[in-house]
């Protein structure tokens, strides 16, 4: 098959539903002739069944980032899939968690903060870390944030946790750069997706997207940011490493 990911075997996280930039970021994967592995949390079963609405059927792996004996066992669950000796060239980082109380900035408690850190920065380095000893010959990893730049209305402690991961990104990139492996960031717009649901206030956030981005944006729409995610996958990126390529309309240009 020819495409840009030809030949290439990747591992994606975060797929829940046909809405999640995950989903589109594997279905533009398949077609560009990627090998694609997913893993799920939770909601296996839900997981399994929107994985068979991808071009092709993807395996699916059950994986908690913040349980070290399922970041530990990982590997080999994915050479069982890959074959022995078998590398990976790629990996999609779609993870981000919070719970309630770190949607409210002033009375977020520390576990309520740890939480959402955890889940959704220090998981980016766990899941490089253990997938490195399958990614022998280089490759790409890209993870998914939320411009950080900005204190977005009622984002709070989930926008220092996507800081949180952008820092961890260019350190990762620093140290897997002479392993021969970038490591890059997509930061989207808001897409109604099922995550969303859980964000108090997402409609009011997402309303700046309706009014500020020069190209447009459509919330419903995932592909632009799965795109993107594939590109960086690719090896049209030989030497960009540390970077956070903005998929949101431009929004992040714009001045007050």
């Amino acid at each position: 098959m020819s495409g840009i990911l030809a030949g290439k075997r990747i591992l994606v996280t975060g797929v829940l539903t046909e809405s999640s930039i995950a989903f589109q970021a594997a279905k533009v994967a398949q077609n560009e002739g990627a090998e694609v592995i997913l893993t799920g949390f939770g909601r296996l079963s839900l997981v399994e069944r929107i994985a068979k609405r991808l071009p092709k059927p993807a395996p699916v792996i059950e994986l908690d980032v913040s349980n070290q004996e399922h970041l530990d066992g990982l590997a080999d669950k994915v050479r069982e899939h890959l074959g022995e000796g078998v590398a990976l060239d790629g990996i999609v980082h779609s993870i981000a968690f919070g719970p309630q109380g770190a949607f409210t900035f002033l009375d977020a408690t520390w576990e309520d903060v740890s939480t959402a850190v955890q889940v959704s920065a220090y998981s980016y380095k766990s899941l490089a870390m253990a997938l490195l000893p399958l990614m022998r010959e280089g490759g790409s990893i890209v993870g998914l944030t939320f411009d950080a730049q900005i204190a977005w209305p009622k984002y709070d402690w989930m926008g220092v946790a996507k800081a949180a991961l952008e820092g961890t990104n260019r350190y990762l990139a620093r140290d897997f750069g002479p392993k021969g492996i970038r490591c890059n960031l997509v930061s989207a717009g808001p897409i109604k997706s099922m995550a969303a649901k859980s964000i108090p206030g997402f409609e009011e956030l997402a309303d700046v997207w309706n009014h500020r981005a020069p190209i447009g944006w459509d919330l419903a729409d995932p592909e632009p940011a799965g795109r993107g995610v594939v590109g960086l996958l690719s090896d049209f990126f030989p030497r960009t490493t540390g970077e956070i390529v903005h998929v949101d309309g431009g929004v992040h240009m714009m001045g007050a």
